[in-house]
């Protein structure tokens, strides 16, 4: 009886193709858009960060808790839309500090001075006359709410005299449509009219509400009602919140980056990657020889979806973040090399092509989790404790590892897997990087 020889399975190669083929071209045709995409930190395209402390005015006994400093990124991201900055960077720090990044602004010494001033809040007619301040409202008393009604969000303020809020809210409420609105000014300065500041896009105005008096209000409790979202009523509290809290901010730190320093330090960061990048694609093609061919393929699909899920995380690109990036290509190649050297060390034992793969996939996977997890673990701690730039870093660590189980070992598998299983390398070590005079025959 004559056995017959099991043939090469060309519908594998095909499948190999075809994704091959159909990832390629999702590179081509999305990844310069996803590239362009991404915002750059200030170390990319110049501008500012400064670390405030939050300390209290005049030496005033005031508890700087999480609920306070909150309060005082609202009024900081309030000012910063008037200065039009896109995508700014403010995050609170330990006990009682908040960093402030700008990246891309021009005017840097007036966006200092705007942001390094206490909140100044006040109330006025439409003819610009103050009727009250912050320091009329009761601290932290400002907050979301719904009407009881209609369900709709609402703010709810406290204010400190109800006398001084009901002569206030008379005298408006007696005036004619139009003209009975309490005008909430954030920075008002000499000079400044609600008749030019309402007609300033919301972004660039000073004025952060303007409110119709209806009727006399004899409480101390007021609601300010409009068409609020959830999020523009939390937005307009934090506001209101900050204007009435007795703090300063004391500069301690600042970093400031020229738009052209900038620029060049990030044409020398990616031709410094690239340069990188293409020295491990070639070791990886001269000493693996075929598994390095599919290193490279799954390599770039790893630089893809990297990309592709910063952009999704809606993340700020710095230097650290590059060099994580780069860094995440040479952890990805060291799961690929594990898993390469394994299946080689089966082939030397004399075992098949087939054999090896299985073989050499499951020895590796345990190894290339320990190494993995511990990196995670020491990226999670510097994305808790460190500052911004160590948390760009740990950010584009964390994914950079998650995304090379996706790419550098299930990817790869998948792969190779395809050519394995066609029997196409059956009885060819040397497509693996493995001489026949090294096999141990069984």
């Amino acid at each position: 009886m004559v056995k017959r020889r099991k043939g090469v399975k060309k519908s594998l190669i095909a499948v190999f193709f075809a994704i091959v083929i159909g990832f390629g071209a999702l590179i081509a045709w999305n990844a310069l858009d996803q590239a362009e995409d991404i915002s750059l930190g200030l170390d990319l395209q110049g501008g500012f960060e400064v670390l405030y402390e939050v300390t209290p005015v005049n030496g005033e006994d005031t508890e700087i808790n999480r609920e306070l400093l909150s309060d005082t990124v609202s009024a900081l991201n309030a000012r910063i839309d008037v200065l039009g900055v896109s995508e700014p960077s403010i995050t609170i720090e330990g006990d009682d500090r908040v960093r402030v990044q700008l990246a891309g602004i021009e005017d840097q010494a007036s966006a200092r001075e705007l942001l390094s001033t206490q909140a100044r809040l006040s109330f006025r007619d439409i003819n610009d006359e103050l009727m009250m301040d912050g320091s009329d409202l009761v601290e932290g008393g400002a907050r979301q709410n719904f009407t009881a009604d209609t369900n709709e969000p609402v703010v709810q303020v406290t204010v400190e005299d109800a006398n001084k809020f009901r002569e206030i809210t008379q005298d408006i409420s007696n005036r004619p449509l139009g003209e009975n609105l309490l005008v909430i000014w954030l920075d008002y300065e000499e000079g400044d009219s609600y008749a030019t500041e309402s007609m300033k896009p919301e972004e660039e105005s000073k004025i952060i509400s303007a409110p119709r008096v209806r009727k006399t209000i004899p409480s101390r409790d007021v609601e300010i009602s409009g068409n609020f979202t959830v999020q523009s009523a939390n937005e307009l509290a934090g506001i209101l919140n900050a204007g009435a809290l007795p703090v300063e901010l004391e500069e301690i730190d600042s970093t400031s980056v020229g738009a052209s320093l900038g620029e060049r330090a990030m044409e020398q960061a990616i031709n410094a990657g690239i340069v990188g990048i293409a020295l491990i694609f070639a070791y990886m093609l001269f000493y693996y020889r075929f598994m390095g061919g599919i290193a490279v393929l799954t390599l770039t699909a790893y630089i893809y979806v990297v990309l592709v899920i910063f952009n999704w995380l809606n993340a700020v690109l710095t230097l650290p973040g590059i060099a994580a990036l780069i860094l995440g290509v040479g952890m990805a190649v060291d799961a690929n090399i594990i898993t390469y050297e394994r299946i080689k060390e089966e082939l030397r034992s004399g075992k098949s092509a087939i054999s090896a793969f299985k073989a050499g996939s499951r020895r590796s996977l345990s190894t290339i989790l320990d190494a993995n997890i511990t990196t995670i673990i020491a990226a999670s701690v510097m994305y808790v404790y460190g500052t911004s730039a160590v948390q760009g870093f740990a950010v584009m660590l964390i994914v950079s590892i998650l995304t090379s189980f996706l790419t550098a070992v299930f990817g790869s598998r998948l792969l190779l897997g395809l050519w394995v299983n066609s029997r196409i390398l059956n009885k060819k070590p040397r497509l693996f990087g493995v001489k026949e005079r090294d096999i141990n025959e069984l």
